[in-house]
């Protein structure tokens, strides 16, 4: 049985002053699938992201999610700064950089936002920190401050963050474009477990390996469009847009 359709994004436009940056993008995430999106530095992938939930504000073109349209109330009307902040806790999102707070413990860093958006009590709120900390292989750190963490370890904290606001959605951007190569493995392991148990996922990056072994879909943009899409086999080994090719030539040998 397919699974219905989760994330909707239709005729994106994305401007910043004479520049289109976004040029009537096109996107279905169904429940329960992956799909990344690769191409080269300014292809548009990361804009593309923030507009999902809104982080930039398309200059045209809408985002479903669920039966919301992100910006919108139900009577069409343009959603309030309050109506929009709720509609973005669909989404959870995970940054190049971590952007944790250095004086509070991995504990900490993940209540707050449970605590201090969702209303929750402080004991269930930590209670659901420890849980998704040791969820992600953390469970012997949620005492520790981020500059005791390594790199993988801080994003781990990002990821499981995230996943404390319970969001419909999980959004990455390049979530490993930031470590050192040693690192980075145990992120997208991390990520790899969070697709196995049926999390909707959109992930931006450059690791392909990880876009050939995971994504249920893969998706090219190039010049702020989406080039081309289909199968990971597809994109990978049977390339039809010559932008695609010239891009996977780039990568090293074997991918």
């Amino acid at each position: 049985m397919v699974a219905p359709i989760l994330v909707e994004a239709r005729g994106i436009v994305k401007r910043f002053g004479e520049r289109t940056v976004l040029d009537q993008v096109d996107l279905e995430v169904r429940e329960g699938e992956t799909v990344v999106i690769i191409g080269a530095s300014g292809s548009g992938k990361t804009t593309f992201l923030r507009c999902l939930n809104r982080l930039e504000t398309p200059d045209a073109g809408s985002v479903r999610i669920a039966d919301v349209t992100i910006g919108r109330r139900a009577n069409g009307r343009a959603a309030d700064e309050y109506e929009l902040a709720s509609q973005r806790r669909l989404f959870g999102f995970v940054f190049q950089r971590f952007n944790l707070f250095p004086h509070l413990t991995a504990r900490d860093n993940v209540a707050l936002g449970p605590r201090r958006v969702l209303g929750v009590p402080r004991a269930q709120a930590e209670a659901r920190a420890v849980q998704e900390l040791t969820r992600l292989g953390l469970g012997d750190h949620v005492d520790k401050r981020p500059s005791q963490l390594s790199g993988g370890q801080q994003q781990r904290v990002a990821i499981a963050r995230a996943l404390a606001m319970d969001p419909r959605v999980m959004l990455f951007d390049e979530p490993t474009s930031a470590l050192d190569p040693e690192l980075v493995q145990e992120v997208l392991d991390a990520m790899r477990a969070l697709a196995a148990e049926g999390m909707t996922m959109v992930v931006v990056t450059h690791e392909m390996r990880f876009a050939q072994q995971v994504a249920h879909r893969a998706v090219f943009m190039a010049d702020g469009r989406i080039a081309e899409a289909g199968s990971p086999a597809e994109l990978f080994g049977a390339p039809r847009d010559e932008r695609l090719k010239r891009f996977l030539r780039h990568l090293e040998p074997g991918v």
